[in-house]
């Protein structure tokens, strides 16, 4: 284990919990892939007046995930999808086939990916990585309308 050799972090700042804001977004896939919806989940934190606190995006499904990954480069998304497909593969004998070769392999990419994120609001934004987005992935191969429950916890005003 290497040790780091310089630690630095920024003056903390205290919030007082005074808002609960929570929305539903609503997203109509095209199949298998990543949909960016940063832009969504930022108008949301900007719509609720968010000012410091934490967004929390949940999927109210079991074959569709949330990840934050690169938005620069998209054969990240493409080198992904296929990891994805490698780990959990259709017609590899799963016994829960009934909706499709697809279905099994979805429910597991999302227990893989994850079905929630935090995101910190830092000076009314969305604090993320300058290379960062936030993805809702698709895992069936054919479009579904999939819902993500927004919640700002925090300070707004």
């Amino acid at each position: 284990m290497t040790s780091a050799t310089s630690l630095t972090h920024s003056v903390s700042s205290t919030v007082r919990v005074g808002s609960i804001s929570s929305s539903l977004l609503t997203v109509q896939t095209s199949g298998r892939g990543f949909v960016d919806i940063t832009a969504e989940v930022a108008k949301f934190v900007k719509d609720v007046g968010a000012r410091e606190g934490m967004v929390t995006l949940f999927i109210r499904h079991t074959s569709a995930s949330l990840t934050i990954q690169e938005n620069a480069d998209p054969s990240v998304l493409d080198d992904l999808a296929t990891a994805l497909s490698r780990l959990a593969p259709e017609n590899a004998g799963w016994t829960h086939d009934t909706e499709g070769p697809d279905d099994m392999p979805g429910h597991i990419k999302t227990m893989l990916t994850g079905t929630s994120l935090q995101v910190p609001v830092l000076d009314r934004a969305l604090a993320l990585g300058v290379w960062q987005a936030i993805y809702l992935i698709e895992h069936r191969s054919h479009q579904h309308r999939r819902e993500v429950v927004l919640q700002f916890v925090g300070e707004c005003g």
